[in-house]
């Protein structure tokens, strides 16, 4: 209100400065007309920002009314929480973010967008449908457990593919993306890029998005399905499992681009060369970290149509289903026999699913 206040005021003092310069050089009609004209100016103005206040306050109800929507905080509140967004776990092109902690002593993540303009439909149904989205993780400790954060991320993707009320694309999985709490729970985050599609609607035309090393090759045709966040995942099952970025410019020059590292170590059969050294539970549990690196191999196929849904990923790493891998022959061509039968046979669950 005080705003408005001030954009009167300042509106009458034009009004008065150009009467007096008026007076001075026209004649008294012109005077007249432009002081009707500018009077119009002003009954304009108060109206435009009386509506758009009004409009304002509507939205604002409409918002809180909504079925579905998150709890909303003040922006005082956030700050408390976050004590003046302090603790910043991350910062991208829309904005940062930053840990904070409930009353109730929950922990969550805030993200502070930065220019963001008016809230639009699509926005909306985007708050509306994450909003709702709960999943419960596991609570793993031991370091080659901890590795293992990758199946929180599997099944945090699957939920958002199959068991949301729209299918919900996240687009930029990444690393970056995937926060953890201090036990080590995943939480895939930052849906600033996703996109909602109808669950019988099975691929969508959309502009080029995402993060360079993790996107899909299908991009190049901008006809995307959610396997592209699959794709990704495989990028990442492969950075945990090797202990290393996917481009890592520290690197010799043929080992700077670990896939292309992935490739000539599968052709050489040595796949093992690949586990993480600074880790010793992954080097003691170095079979199995090689059978995930197939997975992995597997979410990373060229034709997107034989990649697995994250459901059977999960059910993989869980050992609750016997998956046989779909491997195409674009890849399969690159492994050694050895490797490449491996691929066409069924993985057995206790290979996956860690020490008991």
């Amino acid at each position: 209100m005080c705003g408005n206040i001030r954009s009167y005021s300042l509106l009458i003092l034009i009004l008065l400065i150009t009467a007096v310069i008026a007076g001075s050089i026209v004649d008294a009609f012109s005077y007249l007309l432009l002081c009707g004209l500018l009077g119009l100016v002003v009954l304009g103005a108060f109206f435009f920002l009386r509506s758009r206040n009004r409009f304002q306050e509507v939205e604002e109800d409409h918002l809180d009314n909504m079925l579905g929507m998150p709890t909303r905080f003040s922006y005082e509140e956030l700050k408390k929480i976050t004590k003046n967004f302090s603790n910043k776990l991350g910062e991208g092109g829309f904005g940062s973010v930053s840990q904070g902690t409930l009353p109730s002593g929950s922990q969550v993540a805030v993200k502070h967008l930065f220019g963001i303009g008016p809230v639009n439909k699509s926005f909306v149904a985007e708050v509306q449908t994450i909003g709702s989205i709960h999943h419960f993780n596991l609570d793993l400790s031991l370091d080659w457990q901890v590795r293992k954060i990758i199946l929180d991320i599997a099944k945090g993707l699957a939920y958002l593919h199959e068991d949301c009320n729209r299918k919900i694309i996240h687009l930029d999985i990444k690393p970056q993306n995937i926060l953890l709490d201090e036990n080590f729970n995943a939480k895939v985050s930052d849906f600033g890029l996703s996109k909602l599609i109808e669950k019988d609607q099975s691929q969508v035309v959309t502009s080029m998005r995402g993060t360079p090393g993790y996107m899909a090759p299908e991009w190049l045709s901008l006809v995307i399905t959610e396997k592209v966040d699959v794709y990704s995942f495989g990028i990442i099952v492969l950075e945990v499992l090797c202990g290393r970025r996917n481009i890592d410019g520290s690197q010799q020059e043929e080992d700077r681009h670990l896939l292309k590292l992935f490739g000539r170590k599968q052709e050489e059969g040595q796949l093992l060369d690949l586990v993480d050294k600074c880790s010793d539970d992954m080097q003691s549990n170095a079979v199995e970290v090689v059978e995930m690196m197939k997975v992995a191999a597997w979410c990373l196929q060229t034709d997107y149509a034989r990649r697995p849904s994250m459901s059977a990923v999960v059910k993989l790493f869980e050992g609750s289903v016997d998956v046989v891998i779909d491997m195409d022959e674009d890849l399969l061509n690159e492994l050694t026999p050895e490797v490449g039968e491996s691929f066409a046979t069924t993985v057995l669950p206790s290979m996956l699913s860690g020490p008991r």
